[in-house]
């Protein structure tokens, strides 16, 4: 089927470092310009993000630090990247919540001016959710065939909760599915531990999703400007972002993980310490023999310049003779 168009539609989908979009940045973008006479334009660009790529989000995109060291940034892209979407409408999936708000914070960190205002935005994943919508109701029509009697009542709900499930287990049984990283497996099976295991993929620490496992079953953040890092990791860093975390307006629930989690932290740090030999004590040198004597007095003491001036004379005094009467007679004589 032909799409009826006026002017060009773009549809494009970014791989980015994160989900953040006020911290992560784009590693790939891909853009198939569609032009209202049926003919197609593709361009797709790696990106340098400038950062490095959490491993996590490796696995799901498989691109890695060394497929984009060389490749050009985003600031040297960005006026291709307006030039190709020049005139165009925009397309994706869950385009309006991500894609979009991404490619436009990347366009104004480099200081490109692309203007959204006399554009159409087609989010595809709208239409998939608002024509087959996801509420209970919905599910319990489309894999039972019924409608819910009482709706909203706790017990009818349960029940029609309870019978959606059975109804899953039995309609999927056998049924292959793909992940995003391409593996494939048969996860609607017919116990709990399957079950639990498909519908938490994203594997939270708590509800929430602030904390979340990678695969190495480390507890990691999933928020904020530690995102990615493991919580161990930030503790040693910054011990202050639990006191922040603890203070500040989230879930109880999670508190108490992250409690736990720093507990445990703080109790292997104490274990290490405990564990480490403890440090002698620098040894005092023993005093030389020339400086164990004590100080001995000296025979004599040196004299200041104001005790020589007046020192009397050691020599014994010489006899009175008539010179020295003579002299002395003369000075003291009357004139």
């Amino acid at each position: 089927m032909k799409l009826n168009l006026k002017r060009p539609l773009a549809f494009f989908d970014l791989e980015a470092t994160g989900i953040n979009i006020g911290v992560d940045r784009i590693v790939e973008i891909s853009i198939i310009k569609l032009h209202p006479d049926g003919s197609e334009e593709v361009k797709t660009w790696r990106v340098n993000p400038e950062m490095p790529i959490p491993l996590e989000s490796s696995l799901i995109h498989g691109i890695y630090d060394e497929h984009i060291q060389n490749e050009s940034t985003f600031g040297a892209l960005a006026p291709l990247v307006a030039e190709f979407l020049a005139n165009s409408d925009l397309a994706g999936f869950n385009s309006n919540k991500f894609d979009i708000p991404m490619l436009m914070e990347e366009f104004l960190r480099v200081g490109v001016d692309f203007d959204l205002d006399d554009r159409k935005f087609v989010d595809v994943q709208n239409i998939f959710h608002q024509m087959e919508q996801r509420t209970l109701k919905a599910a319990y029509q489309f894999y039972c065939q019924k409608d819910i009697i009482n709706a909203h009542s706790a017990e009818s709900d349960t029940r029609a909760t309870m019978e959606v499930l059975l109804a899953q287990v039995e309609r999927y049984e056998n049924k292959e599915w793909e992940d995003k990283k391409g593996n494939r497996s048969i996860p609607v099976v017919n116990h709990v531990e399957g079950l639990h295991k498909f519908t938490n993929l994203n594997r939270p620490v708590d509800f929430a999703g602030r904390m979340a496992f990678n695969d190495a079953g480390e507890e990691v953040f999933n928020f904020g400007k530690h995102k990615g890092k493991r919580v161990e990791d930030v503790f040693n860093i910054e011990p202050s972002y639990y006191s922040w975390m603890m203070q500040g307006d989230f879930p109880l629930y999670t508190k108490r993980k992250l409690e736990s989690i720093y507990k445990r932290w703080n109790d292997k740090r104490k274990t290490e310490r405990q564990q480490q030999p403890a440090q002698p004590k620098p040894a005092v040198p023993a005093p030389k023999a020339e400086e164990a004597k004590p100080t001995q007095q000296k025979p004599y003491q040196k004299l200041n310049n104001q005790q020589q001036l007046f020192k009397k004379p050691e020599e014994p005094a010489k006899p009175v003779n008539e010179d020295m009467l003579k002299l002395l007679a003369d000075k003291f004589k009357k004139g």
